[in-house]
């Protein structure tokens, strides 16, 4: 069984509060670094290792940054990632551009920071060629349809909208060499939050082999291999962590056994971003209100609007009571939002301890101060960043425990001036 912690006791969360109200997202700087600098270690037994971070999973400059000290680069999807991948610093083939659908205008700003373009359609190849030019260096992304598993989350690979047939990538390898594209690279990613060690070293070996296939076949040589994102975190108390080390030991076998007897010596590069921040980030929201009907339900100030994984995966996020932590499981809770969508909840028939409301304490003439704090775990990544507006709930904001302790704001919360400024209305007169 996992243990799950929290950085912060209940008296520190009443003091922060008072600075910054709930809801909003706490991640933990020093155990991001320390997770990464594990990463590290474990994988340096491969050649040429490289980790991108996973800039759709937690898209603020400030962890980007932390990261880009690590020497971690930047997986992003789309024009926006781009940008804050060069405001972070991180620019070049430190950049990995993984993308589909892609406007001409997504291309233009990868080729204009020399980022790793990573094709997802053979018809992609004569439209950059087009619009932002073929550059000397470009990925292609593999899809092996029934080849390989998927998962719940992502799905099977032959339904998935990702990637080439093996045919096809083949071909297209074949028509890059004859436009005159001199570097070459190889990318898959076929499934989301995977805990299977096994799944992983499976994924290698595949690519592994493709390798192979694609330098007898075209004559081309894979500069490096990106094996994707996709390890998964431990979210249920009866999860085990990936081990690291297991997994790259595996990988290197994989490597040794099909890489070296071909003659090849590619890369290796990942694009974790769950596995990084997930951990390491919680939503902490008040308990506002308690409604009993058909089931009790513990109501917050929070809503799926700042978290909506257990909304759209049915997601499971362990959810503890600051101050009570040896408390008895008494209570049987449903914990939800206010958005006026029934499947706006956080936990449905939880075990958890009594939980105090808000309502309860203004009710009994308190000013609501008593009331319990709700901590949703392993909210690091995947989770702000997945936020909207439904309802015109405004998006809540984020704060980082540094090393030393404090405890910085790195986005601050939406107002309802942010909400109103994109809107085309005449300006109310005074």
């Amino acid at each position: 069984m996992n243990t799950k912690y929290f950085p912060l006791s209940k008296a520190d969360l009443e003091k922060l509060a008072e600075r910054y109200p709930t809801p909003f997202y706490l991640y933990d700087e020093k155990g991001i670094i320390e997770n990464a600098r594990r990463i590290k270690e474990a994988f340096s037994i491969l050649p040429g290792y490289k980790q991108y971070f996973a800039v759709k999973a937690l898209p603020n400059p400030v962890i980007l940054k932390i990261l880009a000290t690590e020497g971690f680069g930047a997986d992003c999807s789309s024009y926006t990632e781009l940008l804050l991948a060069e405001l972070t610093g991180i620019q070049g083939e430190a950049v990995m551009f993984t993308s589909n659908e892609t406007p001409a205008k997504e291309y233009e700003a990868a080729r204009r920071l020399g980022a790793v373009i990573n094709l997802d359609d053979f018809t992609h190849i004569v439209f950059l060629e087009k619009t932002g030019g073929l550059p000397e260096l470009i990925s292609l992304r593999y899809n092996p349809g029934p080849l390989k598993e998927g998962n719940a989350i992502i799905g099977k690979p032959e339904e998935a909208k990702y990637g080439f047939t093996r045919e096809q990538i083949i071909r297209a390898y074949a028509l890059l060499k004859e436009r005159g594209v001199k570097r070459f690279a190889l990318h898959t990613m076929v499934a989301s939050n995977e805990l299977s060690i096994p799944y992983h070293v499976e994924t290698a070996r595949m690519l592994f082999e493709l390798t192979v296939e694609i330098q007898a076949k075209t004559g081309v040589r894979i500069e490096f291999v990106n094996l994707g994102g996709g390890v998964g975190i431990p979210y249920q108390l009866d999860q085990e962590a990936v081990d690291y080390q297991v997994l790259a030991t595996g990988i290197q076998k994989a490597y040794n056994d099909i890489i070296k007897p071909a003659g090849l010596e590619p890369g290796i590069r990942t694009e974790w971003g769950r596995v990084i921040a997930g951990p390491y980030g919680w939503l902490v929201a008040r308990a506002i209100h308690k409604k009993e009907i058909y089931r009790n339900y513990i109501g917050l100030d929070a809503c799926m609007a700042d978290l909506m994984r257990p909304a759209l995966y049915g997601a499971y996020h362990h959810i503890s009571i600051p101050g009570k932590e040896d408390a008895p499981l008494s209570e049987t809770y449903d914990i939800v939002g206010s958005l006026c969508e029934n499947n706006d909840k956080f936990a449905v028939q939880r075990k958890l301890p009594k939980i105090d409301t808000v309502a309860d304490s203004v009710v009994s003439g308190g000013n609501g101060n008593s009331a319990d704090f709700v901590v949703i775990h392993d909210a690091g990544a995947h989770g702000r960043a997945m936020g909207f507006n439904y309802n015109g709930k405004l998006r809540c904001g984020e704060l980082l425990l540094r090393q030393d302790g404090s405890i910085t704001q790195i986005r601050r919360p939406e107002t309802v001036e942010d909400y109103f400024a994109t809107l085309d209305i005449p300006r109310r007169r005074s």
